[in-house]
């Protein structure tokens, strides 16, 4: 008897010591995720909350992950740190809002004349963009992966037209991001508003400017009664959010786990996109039709002020961190080859049908 005692027991430290994810195998995981969005935000909050059910479903209910808005956590722009420290396991946000963390994770959501979401997936997949995600946030103890584009960003609402490149000089403008540093430089305002305090600021003429989205998350803000100049898009050509993950409880889960929340953030990517234009159409339509909006693009010295201010401010990151400069060389060399691609395909068939 002692014998079959002793050899179980070596049997079982065997098991755990040479296969320990067989230890794990039917552990279950109760874990929360802080999202940047107001409860109910069109498309953002359902990314959040589709991941999490995914999640769910494809571990048969071994994961469960309780989805948080700023309104119970109360720091729409503090999920990196809610996730680095481990306040929170996982988050959902846009990876720029943290520029002043780390410069380099600027350009995982978007960069001013960059990339469309076809060829920013093209990147993240298969050109490199994901293994330079990994390698910029495991050094903040996060492992990141995209998890929903919100297709080609709107330029924002104003009170007045735009007419030329006098009419920005001190404009103050909700403007996050890389394009909030161009912006400045071209003599406007820049401020980084949390989400759900976006109506307010414009209403009470804190900003004098917004960009948030695109027409269906626009509309449901209600910017369009307050600021009847809606511009079209420049700064935000496909931007990219981001699941985030603390490294050390994700590298603790069972291999198939992870490669469960790699697929479900993926999928939500997609599904994110999708829903964005597919909304995003239906709502451009009814506010054409109803609201008595003003569309409009940005005069040519206007948008060439953008592009210079842009350059130089790119070289300038660049400069300053050698890891921001590999992510925008990384972006900039696959997007000298993607614009042609993209110009003979995506670009001639819209201009011919």
């Amino acid at each position: 008897m002692n014998f079959r005692i002793r050899f179980r027991t070596f049997f079982l430290i065997f098991l755990i010591f040479s296969f320990p994810s067989l230890v794990n195998a039917d552990a279950t995981y109760k874990w929360r995720l802080a999202m940047s969005w107001p409860e109910g935000t069109p498309m953002l909050h359902n990314a959040a909350k589709r991941f999490a059910g995914n999640v769910e479903k494809m571990s048969g209910g071994r994961m469960h992950i309780t989805v948080d808005a700023p309104g119970r956590h109360k720091s729409a722009l503090g999920v990196f740190d809610f996730v680095r420290i481990g306040a929170y396991e996982m988050g959902h946000t846009a990876s720029y809002y943290y520029k002043g963390k780390d410069p380099a994770t600027t350009f995982f959501t978007t960069t001013p004349f960059g990339m469309t979401p076809t060829e920013m997936n093209a990147w993240y997949y298969y050109g490199g963009g994901l293994e330079l995600l990994q390698k910029v946030y495991a050094r903040h103890n996060i492992v990141a992966f995209p998890a929903g584009n919100t297709h080609i960003q709107m330029g924002g609402w104003f009170r007045n037209e735009i007419l030329s490149l006098k009419d920005l000089q001190g404009l103050k403008m909700r403007i996050p991001g890389h394009a909030g540093e161009v912006v400045e430089k071209v003599g406007m305002k820049p401020v980084n508003i949390p989400p759900g305090e976006l109506y307010t600021a414009l209403e009470r003429r804190t900003i004098d400017a917004v960009e948030w989205l695109g027409p269906a998350n626009d509309e449901k803000m209600g910017f369009q009664q307050i600021a009847p100049y809606y511009y079209t898009g420049w700064h935000e050509p496909g931007a990219e959010l981001h699941l985030f993950v603390n490294k050390e409880k994700f590298d603790n889960l069972p291999e198939d786990l992870r490669t469960i929340i790699a697929v479900a953030a993926k999928e939500a990517s997609l599904d994110m996109l999708s829903e964005s234009f597919y909304r995003n159409a239906l709502v451009w339509e009814k506010m054409r039709e109803e609201h008595g909006i003003h569309i409009r693009t940005f005069p040519d010295d206007v948008l060439q002020a953008f592009k210079k201010a842009n350059n130089e401010l790119l070289q300038e990151v660049a400069d300053k961190s050698p890891l921001a400069q590999e992510v925008i060389e990384s972006q900039r060399a696959f997007l000298g080859k993607a614009k042609e691609w993209s110009k003979i395909t995506d670009q001639n068939y819209l201009e011919l049908r």
